[in-house]
């Protein structure tokens, strides 16, 4: 009898764990998957939904429209400034140390997810070994480990350990994929390769959460021929430059969102998977884009709205129930912010959950952005270095400088105090208190 009780005991304790693991199977499963796109130097004006009439981008467009297009995304002037914050939720100043480098003792969003569970992927640009910073050890350059370090199970990246003079990111790219290499191929497409690896992973993932975080490579000069560009034909135009190629890149780039979008609707998970995509920072300086409010030149590397302003579009169709167009102000900040929300951890960063926004609950928006910007890169860019606070309409440099962006959008004229309305004043005192809980550039 003791021993038929014994039996009958462990089938019930079996039992109970198998159930058990079951039910954590369920729930693990009912977690969102989660892709984020970072596009390289496109600001807001290069979307069509955004009034843009230079470039074409129906699969954005398309996410846009059902999803939530955000019309007030913020972002730092630069592209490493801009990365290291959104991939750890802090303001530059607390851990930004040089151009093109992660530090090592930084929590990234990767780690976030890795976690919590998630299988992880970064493909694209990477640039974040510090490859031409003297400061930083020739160990850590060589290292190809370090997406490993910073969360990531897996990695197809452009620029890990190798500088571009040694091979570029298009046309017979140089990538670095999982510690190896890949064989060089004239044909190949860089874009292609990195956008690839993502379709390859949902695939190899469809049926566990994962989070692939995508800094893609487009639409960054050289501003040359894509695969769909007659040019591509003839392997000596490849990298034939001219900036008539912008407009085949960004419409390549919206034909890649596509792509992955089409890859999660075959594998039945576009339902229950969050896209999010945003611009690292403004347009090339070089370029100028036709849009229903006139024309507007690039303002890559600097502090004024076209340097910062950049497109942002989310889709989760089991969460975003009713399409909305957002015009509270986003930080960069809030991406690390809302990944913690979804896996229902606490906040650590200097950030704010989107969640409601999603939920289409009503949120209290944002009333104002702070910028720390040192890009700590070339003389070009360096003479914008400042740290600003701005709402909707104004922005206060820590300087002192106060300008009506909606009048002087190019920050040409700087309001005189003596000229200030009463609204005027309250406003720039309220931008005036938050910079003060920022340091001064050093």
């Amino acid at each position: 009898m003791n021993t038929q009780f014994r039996y009958l005991s462990i089938i019930l304790f079996s039992l109970f764990i198998l159930l058990q693991g079951c039910i954590k199977d369920k729930e693990q499963k009912k977690k969102p998957n989660v892709i984020l796109i970072l596009a390289d130097d496109i600001g807001f004006e290069g979307l069509s939904i955004n009034g843009s009439l230079s470039y074409k981008t129906p699969f954005l467009d398309e996410l846009a429209s059902n999803g939530v297009n955000f019309t007030n995304a913020i972002s730092q002037p630069l592209c490493t400034p801009s990365r290291v914050k959104i991939m750890t939720g802090k303001y530059n100043y607390k851990n930004y140390d040089y151009f093109t480098h992660l530090n090592m003792n930084e929590k990234t969003f990767g780690h976030l997810f890795k976690e919590n569970g998630y299988k992880t992927a970064v493909v694209g640009k990477w640039q974040l070994n510090g490859l031409k910073v003297k400061e930083v050890d020739q160990n850590v350059k060589e290292d190809n480990t370090r997406p490993y370090a910073f969360g990531f199970d897996e990695y197809c990246l452009w620029q890990l350990t190798k500088t571009k003079n040694l091979g570029e990111r298009f046309a017979d790219p140089l990538i670095e994929q999982n510690g190896k290499f890949l064989p060089r191929d004239k044909d190949a497409y860089g874009p292609d390769v990195v956008s690839n690896y993502a379709i390859d992973f949902i695939k190899r993932n469809k049926e566990n959460p994962f989070f692939i975080y995508y800094p893609m490579l487009l639409v960054h000069d050289p501003f040359v021929p894509t695969p769909d560009s007659e040019e591509w034909s003839s392997q000596d135009l490849r990298y034939k430059k001219d900036n008539r190629f912008f407009i085949d890149m960004v419409e390549y780039m919206d034909k890649i969102v596509g792509k992955i979008v089409n890859e999660l609707k075959v594998n039945g998970i576009n339902d229950n998977t969050l896209i999010m995509f945003i611009g690292d920072n403004g347009t090339n300086v070089k370029l100028v884009t036709k849009t229903v409010d006139g024309e507007i030149q690039g303002g890559k590397g600097n502090t004024i709205t076209h340097g910062v302003h950049v497109p942002m579009v989310a889709s989760w169709p089991s969460m975003i129930k009713k399409p909305l167009s957002y015009n509270g102000l986003i930080d960069l900040t809030d991406f690390y912010a809302t990944f913690s929300d979804i896996l229902d951890v606490p906040n650590d960063s200097d950030g704010k959950s989107m969640i409601n926004i999603f939920k289409g609950e009503n949120v209290s928006k944002r009333d104002m952005v702070s910028i720390y910007y040192d890009p700590r890169w070339s003389k070009n860019v360096s003479q914008h270095r400042n740290v600003f606070s701005q709402d909707y309409r104004y922005k206060l440099y820590k300087d002192g400088e106060f300008y009506d962006m909606e009048k002087d959008v190019l920050e040409n004229n700087p309001l005189d105090d003596k000229m200030l309305t009463n609204e005027e004043k309250k406003i720039k005192q309220k931008l005036a208190k938050k910079l003060t809980t920022f340091p001064a550039l050093k």
